[in-house]
């Protein structure tokens, strides 16, 4: 199971919010900008952990379960949409994506967008308003570039406009509204942190967004192909190019002979999702692109449904073979929470119920998920701020950075003191290293 910074910090959270009633008014932080999203993520997981007895395992089974949900949900609206043939055939597709089994594992913000936009998408088009604006809140709470959905759900409004519908969208926007009052309180106390981040995230946007439309047209085939080969062609980059040929090309057949209204509203989906991430002038990884996971596979799924078997059948073979071949499950997983739960228990053993100091050097990773495990065992732990104790262990992942804790600029390590290596360890590649004071400052 996946369990890194973002991981533990989620938990670190949550459970000072289970065990001492601290609410939260934010939620995760942004990976640029210095944004926050809204904090409804925490509360979503909060009684996962709670039942898992805080064991950080509940979350992700929380995840996973969502996920599962998010197929069914799939089939439901894919059977509902079109019909039973797409259902089975996008569902299928989708439960054996590697990308999309990757981001069902394990616990993190990003990993609920697929099904909150569904279910926003899918409300909007049955007109209940109020369902709609809160799958839209919780898909906000999860990444901001759900923001991308409000075009073709402005449009789906607009297309069924009634004037008995004034009064639940009003109420909608309301909820939506009430939804951020606990990001308001928060700009409150920090004199509009978050707004002024998010103003200057748009203002001095050279190196972040481009908000001329236009200028995103050029790059919206090489997204087109980056997103099917993602979701569609386990990563093949050769087969990922022959299935955006064949999909653009059956979108456009679909488009002349088998078009009504739920089909335009997926392509509409799926056309201003490239859009709006085209205006992002940043690398876009996987899980940007995660409000588009259920309807690219809607997509393919009717494709296949009206296309001629001796089409159809090559075509849905060839899809799953490949992303079999790049099935997680055909490999050992990376085990990251048992590794840290492991590294945690040598270092409590070998701290003697002493008083210790703990720092972490990575290149991709911060301490809380040690940090958490470390209080979850009741270990004798202090922060540098609190107390220099004698011993400080020093916990060094080898990817990309050299593992040299002497001398080391981190300040968790060089706060410590002079300092010198009493014992080393190696837990899964990873370094432990046991410093004791060094006052004289020789080796």
């Amino acid at each position: 199971m996946e369990f890194l910074g973002d991981q533990g910090r989620d938990v670190v959270i949550v459970r000072d919010f289970l065990k001492n009633g601290n609410l939260f008014f934010i939620g995760p932080q942004t990976s640029i900008g210095n944004m926050y999203l809204g904090p409804f993520y925490y509360y979503l997981i909060a009684p996962a952990l709670l039942l898992a007895n805080f064991n950080p395992v509940g979350p992700a089974i929380f995840v996973a379960l969502l996920s599962v949900a998010t197929a069914y949900l799939i089939f439901y609206v894919s059977k509902k949409w079109f019909n039973p043939t797409t259902a089975y055939v996008a569902t299928f597709l989708y439960a054996i994506s590697p990308t999309a089994i990757k981001f069902a594992n394990f616990s993190w913000n990003p990993n609920i967008m697929p099904f909150f936009a569904l279910l926003f998408i899918y409300m909007m088009t049955e007109k209940r308003y109020l369902w709609a604006s809160l799958a839209f809140a919780m898909c906000l709470n999860s990444h901001y570039l759900a923001l991308i959905l409000l075009p073709v759900a402005a449009l789906i409004w607009i297309k069924d406009y009634s004037k008995a519908s004034i009064k639940p969208t009003l109420l909608a926007i309301g909820i939506f509204l009430l939804s951020l009052t606990p990001q308001l309180l928060f700009d409150i106390k920090h004199q509009g942190q978050n707004i002024n981040a998010l103003s200057t995230f748009f203002v001095k946007r050279e190196t972040t967004v481009n908000l001329k439309v236009y200028k995103s047209l050029p790059v919206i085939p090489e997204l087109f192909n980056q997103i099917n080969t993602s979701l569609l062609a386990g990563k093949n980059i050769t087969f990922g190019i022959i299935v955006s040929i064949v999909l653009f090309l059956g979108l456009v057949y679909l488009y002349l002979k088998h078009r009504h209204q739920k089909y335009v509203y997926c392509l509409l989906w799926y056309f201003f999702g490239l859009v709006g991430l085209g205006l992002y002038k940043q690398h876009i990884y996987d899980h940007y692109f995660g409000f588009l996971f259920p309807v690219l596979f809607m997509l393919m799924g009717y494709l296949i449904s009206k296309l001629p078997k001796l089409f159809a059948l090559p075509l849905f073979i060839s899809l799953t073979i490949f992303s079999l071949l790049q099935n997680p499950f055909r490999w050992q997983p990376n085990s990251q929470l048992k590794t840290t739960t492991e590294i945690v228990d040598l270092i409590i053993s070998n701290s003697h119920n002493q008083d210790f100091n703990f720092a972490l050097l990575a290149k991709q990773n911060y301490d809380p998920p040690y940090r958490y495990i470390l209080s979850e065992k009741n270990s004798p732990v202090k922060l540098l701020q609190e107390k220099i104790t004698d011993q400080l262990f020093v916990v060094c992942e080898p990817f990309q950075i050299e593992c040299n804790p002497i001398n080391n600029p981190e300040w968790g390590v060089a706060a410590f003191g002079w300092a010198k290596i009493d014992t080393q360890w190696e837990i899964n590649g990873i370094k432990i290293f046991k410093l004791i004071k060094n006052s004289s400052g020789q080796k």
